[in-house]
């Protein structure tokens, strides 16, 4: 019933007054003040020239999937598998490409530079000494001390902003207010949309206050279609940065009929493809000018595919730059 993909699933056309009205009614962030300083001070940093003059380049990552609350007093939502491994796995690579990085993500899911700890790595890091000492247990492999390096090195120098979000109504809150702020970048902003958006949402207005009770009988309920934000993202939001969306399909004979109208209609500068199945073995790199396929590079056994996947981007980003400043 409540259909949950990428950002530009739905071909169905999005009016400035179905924007207007979600914003209007979505309940407004308790942290709003709070995100905006953050972002002005992250910007501040990192809009400086380097020492050569060149301008620096942030990009926003958003990873992780979205909840459609199903009470305002929330007990029940929707929700979808995405671990957020692609966007955490991007925005390292991303760090080591000389960008800084706005991380906007799903509370709960995958972090960057932690894909190399213990699946319960708060305890992990620790060895009981006895009652009265604990001590920090000294890293087991040369990966994990070089994922606490990295981290400590992009924190250090304040490349690293994490903004998390839980909801469909936070999400796009925050994305806004991400992208009218990059905006003052122009072409040497990119977003980068790997996040698993909700299709349906319910109008918070039309939801119910407390924990819907299972003794009334089957549940009925009306859900709405989520406005398309990525062209108005491109138009008003953030017209002059350069952006990255996905388009993931279980059904490869639709995959890139599917990217090639999201490319078309939401006047994406790139979309990537992946399948269900495949989609940590090869994606499809889908521009204007054509399809790349980009796969893992299986002779490596760490290998992921978002190294060569951030590898092309940056390539393409640069020709973007060129051409805006030819």
């Amino acid at each position: 019933m409540a259909s949950q993909s990428g950002p530009e699933a739905a071909e169905e056309h999005t009016s400035g007054a179905d924007i207007q009205s979600f914003f209007d009614s979505a309940p407004p962030l308790k942290n709003s003040l709070e995100i905006t300083d953050k972002l002005k001070e992250f910007l501040d940093k990192n809009s400086i020239p380097t020492r050569d003059g060149r301008a620096n380049r942030v990009v926003c990552v958003t990873s992780g999937g979205t909840t459609v609350p199903l009470e305002q007093r929330c007990v029940r939502y929707i929700d979808n598998f995405s671990s957020g491994h692609r966007g955490a796995a991007s925005t390292e690579y991303f760090l080591k490409a000389g960008y800084a990085v706005i991380f906007l993500y799903r509370r709960g899911t995958c972090q960057p530079f932690c894909r190399s700890l213990p699946d319960d790595p708060f305890l992990e890091c620790f060895k009981f000494i006895d009652k009265s000492h604990v001590k920090v247990r000294e890293p087991h492999s040369e990966a994990v001390k070089m994922a606490i390096s990295d981290h400590h090195n992009v924190i250090e120098k304040g490349l690293l902003l994490k903004l998390p979000f839980t909801t469909i109504f936070e999400y796009l809150q925050m994305l806004q207010m991400v992208a009218t702020s990059l905006s003052v970048l122009g072409p040497h902003a990119m977003f980068y949309l790997a996040a698993a958006v909700s299709d349906f949402y319910v109008p918070w207005k039309s939801m119910a206050e407390h924990k819907i009770q299972s003794g009334s009988g089957p549940l009925d309920m009306s859900l709405v279609q989520v406005p398309k934000m990525l062209a108005v993202l491109r138009k008003e939001w953030a017209p002059f940065a350069y952006c990255i969306s996905f388009k993931l399909e279980t059904d490869k004979n639709i995959l890139l009929k599917k990217a090639d109208m999201a490319l078309s209609k939401y006047k994406m500068h790139v979309v990537v493809a992946n399948e269900l199945l495949t989609r940590k073995e090869e994606v499809v790199v889908v521009t204007g000018d054509g399809k790349v396929s980009v796969c893992r590079d299986k002779t490596q056994v760490d290998s992921d595919v978002e190294d060569p996947l951030i590898k092309l981007l940056v390539e393409k980003h640069s020709i973007h730059l060129e051409d805006s400043c030819s």
